[in-house]
């Protein structure tokens, strides 16, 4: 029996493709570092290979009679050589997908891909996406714009301030885009047979500015919420002072200033393929709104 492997299933969106998966039957395995983060995906009926991404043993035995994979770089902060880590993990695992006869591997990328190395966490996803086309005959590379649910990062300033602080231009128009939806893409393309090297870009109803995501989330809420940029400095110093690691914090100051330099913006023109359904506007009504009413419960 075919079966289908996911390299992160206890993320955001790792665990809706999986949960996905398992609704519509598939066969499905998942590697974790510890069981009971995938316990739930196991008592459905998951397969469970215990371990690192970076452990070859690991990956030859979750490979083991898969026919698909679902390739996900765990997010920046992680370690701090994270760049050179995520690429050898990417190039260890597509050359044992080929050994294991793995012909369709469907891999999470972002959008600002394409620019490569001096743009954050995005900046080894090309590497990760040439790695398994170097090895596997179909891969489908989803080029996802900024998160919905990134919002989250600022819910305390809104929650406290009715601000939204960033480096990131508030007048410039970005893709953007629920994990929902992001995940309904992953999975109609592990189902699919894969077609070739294939690029998509995924990006949400519509493109929007930080100001008018504000404006959005006020009308939501029904309190004033504004965007404010800030300087690149600025936002080091507030991530650090927030107690995230000196390595991390320049990788994100990295993307804004990536950001502000356009190398952030989409290589994949917005069409009918990039274009997925799911508004922010409902994502702040029915997912951020109830959360800051349960914070302040």
């Amino acid at each position: 029996m075919s079966s289908i492997v996911i390299n992160t299933p206890n993320g955001t969106i790792g665990r809706k493709v999986a949960d996905a998966l398992l609704d519509a039957g598939e066969s499905l395995t998942v590697i974790s570092r510890t069981a009971d983060k995938a316990a739930a995906l196991t008592e459905r009926g998951a397969k469970l290979v215990e371990g690192s991404i970076d452990d070859a043993a690991v990956i030859k035995a979750a490979f083991d009679g898969a026919d698909r994979l679902f390739w996900l770089t765990p997010p920046a902060g992680y370690r701090p050589d994270y760049h050179e880590w995520s690429v050898k993990a990417a190039e260890q695992a597509a050359a044992l997908a080929s050994e294991a006869g793995i012909k369709h591997v469907v891999v999470l990328s972002s959008v600002g891909a394409h620019s490569g190395r001096g743009t954050g966490p995005v900046g080894c996803l090309l590497e990760v996406e040439e790695a398994f086309k170097a090895k596997i005959p179909h891969v489908t590379i989803l080029r996802p714009g900024f998160f919905f649910e990134n919002l989250f990062r600022d819910q305390m300033t809104i929650q406290t301030m009715g601000k939204i602080f960033s480096p990131a231009p508030g007048d410039k128009k970005f893709p953007m885009i629920g994990t929902d939806d992001i995940a309904a893409a992953a999975v109609d393309a592990l189902r699919g047979t894969g077609d070739g090297h294939q690029v998509l870009g995924l990006h949400g109803p519509e493109d929007l500015t930080y100001t008018e995501l504000a404006k959005q989330l006020s009308e939501a809420w029904g309190r004033e919420v504004s965007f404010v940029q800030v300087g690149l400095e600025d936002a080091r110093g507030a991530m650090v002072g927030a107690g995230l690691p000196q390595f991390a914090a320049d990788i994100f100051v990295e993307m804004y200033d990536a950001m502000l330099k356009g190398a952030m913006d989409p290589a994949e023109a917005r069409d009918e393929a990039t274009t997925t359904p799911s508004t922010f506007r409902d994502f702040a009504k029915n997912v951020f709104v109830p959360a800051l009413a349960g914070a302040s419960a």
